[in-house]
């Protein structure tokens, strides 16, 4: 027996028409490339939406083709987020810190037919252009005229006569948005999201039980658009209504401090990076930055040092929550909150419990497996994280081996090593390329990390396996130090040597002025392997 209710299609033009009819008058603010802010309302951004899917519909563009943007976080990339899809499109974003070579490849692996670029990202797209295919470029920014051959944005909005493009009817199950991953093991692979999957993501990651955005919250969508849909805060923000407040490229400490006191930003979810300099800027220049009106605060991407959330929590009154995703998987899977078990607890035990992933988001399910086992949710028995849900990838685009990926029974393979406890929160131990396998026993990386960062004088650690000529693979540290900060190496051997086995304690301290990341902020573990993982053998 069928149930009997309409068969409403869960499209993005539902989305922006919610928000175009209920939250009109609410604001998009955007830092332009002179710094100065453009504000205008979600009414303002439908109109100009549809302006840009004619412009789109006059150039040829047919129903599932490709159209990339190169461009920064700010109104226009919002208007593209959703004139793309509204004419049965696909958004293709281009992350702009993928190398030229890349970045070409996506391009041409995508099939993209038109790039919107910003200007001041034009000598990027220059080193590239003629290796790629595309018929149509089109610029943003504010130059008198636009290369040769190339069309003006604003222009083209101007000249065009707006049609509000709901005459095509649109399959939830079509592509919308086309993402690759960075890319660090090997070529980018593309993850192709439906308009199903952004709008199920889009009201899960609106509940209270995630960073739950309302119309009444101030957003500043700090995570690159060009990144994994910016953890989707865009789609979630415009269904919801919160304002939005767009960095543009701007993304130095400072900007982003008077942001958010400026525009009494509530909520902002980042990499730890953005957290840890910021903490670090508001040392050096007490009440510069004014967070109490933050109401929530996300992190991502890897390990936020425990002491960064006890100073968030105690110094400002902000509970500072951890998620976890993955491109392919939508991308938030998990979300970091206070159980009820752990309400009650001391402030220790809650810390505990903030600096894991959170539990499985709703329509998301989550298990650990190793060497074919399924492995209990005990909180100490470890496995390799596997995750099937409604916003999740089945596949690779055009990719012949996205089969190594999935298991035989249709779950994504994370390569993330962790830990669930019986309540289901999720502790990531290591990404399986960075675990440290020591004379047969596992070392967290992760772990490391985090106790080397709680130390005052150090910015950023990571911490890697070298080879060893006897047990194979021991752990050293890489580290940077704060500005006019020193300690010694015997000096950070020594604060770890109480709380860790003797064996897990660094065989080397190499200190750095800046720990190489990748083109998402996550440290460049890769390269450091490769820049020190024969030292030890050197030394011997």
């Amino acid at each position: 027996m069928d149930g009997l209710m309409m068969e409403f299609p869960l499209t993005i033009p539902v989305m922006l028409r919610r928000a175009e009819t209920l939250f009109f008058d609410h604001e998009i603010v955007s830092r332009l490339p002179d710094r100065s802010l453009h504000r205008y309302t979600y009414a303002d951004m439908a109109s100009r939406t549809r302006q840009l899917a004619a412009v789109l519909r006059e150039l040829g563009v047919q129903r599932g083709d490709r159209v990339a943007t190169l461009c920064w976080n700010h109104y226009q990339h919002l208007e593209a987020y959703f004139a793309i899809p509204l004419i049965g499109a696909v958004l293709h974003t281009l992350n702009l810190r993928l190398s030229a070579d890349d970045i070409t490849y996506t391009i041409n692996h995508a099939k993209d037919r038109i790039v919107i670029v910003d200007e001041s990202l034009l000598p990027l797209f220059e080193t590239i252009r003629q290796r790629v295919h595309v018929e149509h470029v089109i610029v943003i920014g504010t130059a008198a005229s636009v290369p040769q051959g190339m069309l003006d944005y604003e222009q083209a909005l101007a000249n065009v006569t707006p049609n509000v493009c709901d005459d095509i009817e649109l399959d939830e199950r079509e592509a919308a948005v086309l993402c690759y991953t960075s890319g660090t093991t090997g070529r980018p692979k593309g993850v192709v999201y439906s308009h199903r999957a952004i709008v199920l993501h889009s009201l899960v990651t609106g509940l209270a039980c995630t960073m739950g955005p309302t119309e009444r919250d101030t957003v500043l969508v700090m995570v690159p658009m060009f990144h994994a849909n910016a953890w989707g805060f865009p789609y979630t923000c415009t269904f919801v209504g919160a304002k939005q407040v767009m960095p543009g490229s701007f993304l130095d400490t400072a900007s982003i401090a008077e942001l958010l006191t400026d525009e009494r930003v509530t909520q902002c979810s980042a990499v730890p990076t953005v957290w840890l300099n910021l903490l670090q800027y508001m040392d050096r220049n007490p009440g510069v930055c004014d967070l109490s009106h933050m109401r929530t605060l996300g992190t991502g991407g890897q390990a936020m040092p425990v002491e960064a959330i006890r100073r968030f929590n105690e110094d400002f009154g902000i509970q500072l929550t951890t998620g976890w995703g993955m491109t392919e998987t939508g991308p938030f899977s998990t979300q970091g909150s206070l159980v009820e078990e752990s309400v009650a607890t001391d402030g220790a035990m809650q810390t505990s419990y903030l600096i894991t992933c959170g539990r499985s988001l709703p329509l998301t399910e989550l298990r650990l497996r190793e060497d074919d086992v399924l492995v209990a949710w005990d909180g100490e028995s470890v496995g390799e994280l596997e995750v099937r849900g409604s916003t999740v990838a089945s596949a690779y685009y055009r990719d012949a081996t996205s089969s190594e990926k999935f298991t035989a029974d249709g779950w994504l393979r994370t390569g993330d090593i962790a830990s669930i406890d019986p309540h289901g929160q999720v502790d990531i131990r290591d990404r399986a390329k960075d675990a440290i396998k020591s004379g047969g026993e596992w070392i967290s990386s992760i772990a490391l990390e985090n106790a080397l960062m709680a130390h005052p004088a150090v910015s950023e650690a990571a911490v890697i396996a070298a080879q060893h000529p006897t047990w194979l693979e021991r752990p050293i540290a890489v580290v940077a130090l704060k500005d006019g900060a020193s300690v010694t190496e015997q000096e950070l051997l020594d604060m770890l040597a109480p709380d860790y086995a003797k064996w897990w304690l660094p065989e080397a301290i190499i200190f750095i002025p800046e720990i190489p990341k990748t083109s998402t902020g996550k440290f460049l573990k890769a390269g450091l392997r490769e820049q020190y993982g024969s030292i030890l053998l050197d030394r011997n």
